[in-house]
C-alpha cells in the first residue's frame, strides 16, 4: 500500500443545542479533507476499519457538567471528532513491536477519518480469533462490556443472591450486563428494561443462556403504559436490591420506586439527558426513596477499576468461547457499513434505537 498523502475527517463545526444536527447552517460537523503530516518517533499511521459509537460520546462534543470537573477534556470546535477505533497499521515509527500490517485498537484516541496518525502508548494489537469477531473488542471486550463488568461488580458489589435491574437492556453495555448477571454471576433474578416487544424478547433470550439455577429471569418494556406495574411485579413487588443505571431520567424514576431496603445503584450512564438542551433539568420525582429505603448511589467510569481490565477481558472471552455470553449473530452488536460520509449519521442512529447490542460502523475507504 502506498503511503497517502492526506485523508478526510469530521470535526466538530458547532457545539449542539440538543440533539446534534447533520446538515445546513448549523451542522454539529463538518467533513474536511487535510494533509497526513510525517510521522514523528513512537507513532502510527493508521486506516480505520472500525469505529465504535457510544452514547457517551456525546460529552466529548460538550461536557454535561462545568468543563472544569469533567474526567475528559471535550472536543474543541475544529478539532476532529474523537472515538474507539479498530485500525490498520499503514506506517509504523513504534519502539514496539507494532509494525505496518498489524491491526491495532483504542479505546478513545482514535478519529472520524479515513486515515490518521495515533501515538503507539495510545493502541493496543488485535489478537485475532476466527472464533471471534474483532468488533467485539469494540464492544464485548472493550469499553461497554468492560463498563458493565466492572460496574456490577466494584460499583454494585454484586452476589447471587441479588434481584437486578439493568436499563437499556438491548444496548451495548445492558446486554453484557444482563448476561454477566444472570450467566456468569447466577444471580437469582435478573430484569432487563428494554423498549419495544422485540427487543424485550432479544433481553430474555440472552437471560436464558447458561442459566441453570432455575431462576426466572425478565425484560420489561419501558413504552409500555403499564411499565411501572409491570417492573414492580417482575422485581417481586418492588424489591430489587442492584440496579444498574445507564439512562437517567424517568426509568430511574420508576426504579426508585422498586429498590428493596439498602438497595445499591450503579450508575454508569444518563443517556436519556445527554440531548437536552442546556439547563434542563432532569426531573425525578420518587427521589425521596433513596432515604427511604437507604439506597447506595455509586457513579463509576470504566478507568477507576483499570487494573481490573485484564482480568474482565479474560473471564469475558472465556464465557463467550463457553456460550454463556452471546457474541456475533447471536447478538451483542449492529454493524453499519459505510464511507467516511456516513459516519456521523450512523453514531446519531443510537438515540433512535437503531440498534441491537453494540452499534459498529465499519468504514468503507
Amino acid at each position: 500500500m502506498s503511503r497517502p498523502t492526506e485523508t478526510r475527517q469530521w470535526v466538530l463545526a458547532k457545539k449542539p443545542a440538543g440533539l446534534p444536527v447533520l446538515t445546513g447552517p448549523d451542522a454539529t460537523f463538518r467533513l474536511e479533507t487535510v494533509p497526513l503530516p510525517p510521522l514523528k518517533a513512537g507513532q502510527l499511521l493508521c486506516k480505520s476499519r472500525y469505529f465504535s459509537n457510544d452514547a457517551g460520546q456525546r460529552g466529548f462534543i460538550e461536557s454535561p457538567v462545568p468543563a472544569d470537573r469533567y474526567y475528559i477534556n471535550t472536543v474543541p470546535v475544529g478539532a476532529p471528532m474523537y472515538t474507539g477505533v479498530i485500525a490498520e497499521v499503514v506506517e509504523s515509527t513504534a519502539e514496539s513491536q507494532i509494525k505496518a500490517g498489524q491491526l491495532v485498537m483504542s479505546l478513545h484516541m482514535g478519529i472520524w477519518a479515513e486515515y490518521f496518525v495515533m501515538d503507539e502508548v495510545h493502541a493496543q494489537p488485535v489478537v485475532e480469533n476466527e472464533k471471534i469477531a474483532m468488533t467485539h473488542y469494540l464492544g464485548a471486550f472493550g469499553g461497554p462490556g468492560l463498563a458493565a463488568y466492572t460496574g456490577l461488580h466494584y460499583a454494585a458489589r454484586i452476589k447471587p443472591d441479588d434481584i437486578v435491574v439493568v436499563s437499556a437492556a438491548a444496548g451495548a453495555t445492558g446486554s453484557v450486563a444482563v448476561q454477566i448477571a444472570a450467566n456468569l454471576v447466577g444471580c437469582r433474578r435478573v430484569v432487563g428494561i428494554a423498549g419495544g416487544p422485540d427487543k424485550c424478547a432479544w433481553v430474555r433470550s440472552l437471560l436464558a443462556r447458561g442459566n441453570d439455577n432455575g431462576a426466572q429471569h425478565a425484560c420489561v418494556d419501558y413504552k409500555s403504559p403499564s411499565f411501572a406495574e409491570d417492573l414492580k411485579r417482575a422485581t417481586e413487588g418492588g424489591n430489587a436490591t442492584v440496579y444498574f443505571d445507564n439512562v437517567g431520567g424517568p426509568v430511574l424514576d420508576t426504579v426508585l420506586g422498586c429498590m428493596a431496603l439498602a438497595g445499591r445503584v450503579a450508575v454508569c450512564g444518563a443517556v436519556s439527558s445527554y440531548n437536552n438542551e442546556a439547563g434542563t433539568p432532569m426531573a425525578v420525582r420518587n427521589w425521596f426513596e433513596v432515604i427511604n429505603k437507604r439506597l447506595t448511589l455509586q457513579g463509576f467510569i470504566l478507568l477507576d477499576f483499570a487494573d481490573k481490565i485484564p482480568g474482565a477481558v479474560a473471564e469475558l472471552m472465556e464465557a463467550a468461547m463457553g456460550g454463556r455470553l452471546a457474541l456475533g449473530d447471536e447478538g451483542s452488536e449492529t454493524v453499519v457499513e459505510v464511507g467516511i460520509e456516513g459516519v456521523p449519521g450512523t453514531w446519531l442512529g443510537l438515540y433512535e434505537g437503531v440498534n441491537r447490542g453494540k452499534l459498529v460502523t465499519k468504514l468503507v475507504v
